[in-house]
């Protein structure tokens, strides 16, 4: 769900990775980041895990990851979500991520660096 334009708010903030601990904004991987103390699982695409099933997927969940801090530090963008957005079983915020009308969902899957499965489902391996 990429919500309705009440829901969007602007983020305009430094994000560094996460393992640098160096920002109130950081990215944990290529599909989630920290806004000070909330995680947030960037919807619409799945990206790679960085402790993955083989060696190719490990290489591309670093670049999913840098790529993601790339286009967060690029210039503002928008999360959807409201004051109020879901969350997922681990406790993460579900939002969307856009700047102007492009979705970064639609960035990272057209740069092959995620696949359009959306969270919650499984997908062939990135193993093969």
């Amino acid at each position: 769900d990429r919500g309705d334009d009440a829901d969007w708010e602007a983020t305009d903030m430094a994000f560094t990775l996460c393992e640098m601990r160096a920002s109130n904004g950081c990215v944990i991987d290529g599909d989630t980041i920290m806004v000070g103390r909330r995680r947030i699982r960037l919807t619409g695409f799945d990206a790679p895990e960085l402790a993955g099933a083989c060696a190719a997927e490990k290489r591309l969940a670093v670049e999913a990851r840098d790529a993601v801090l790339m286009w967060l530090n690029a210039a503002p963008f928008m999360l959807n979500g409201g004051a109020d957005p879901p969350f997922d079983q681990y406790g993460r915020e579900l939002r969307a991520a856009r700047r102007d009308d492009a979705y970064l969902s639609d960035v990272m899957i057209d740069a092959v660096l995620a696949k359009g499965t959306g969270w919650g489902f499984e997908d062939e391996s990135w193993c093969d």
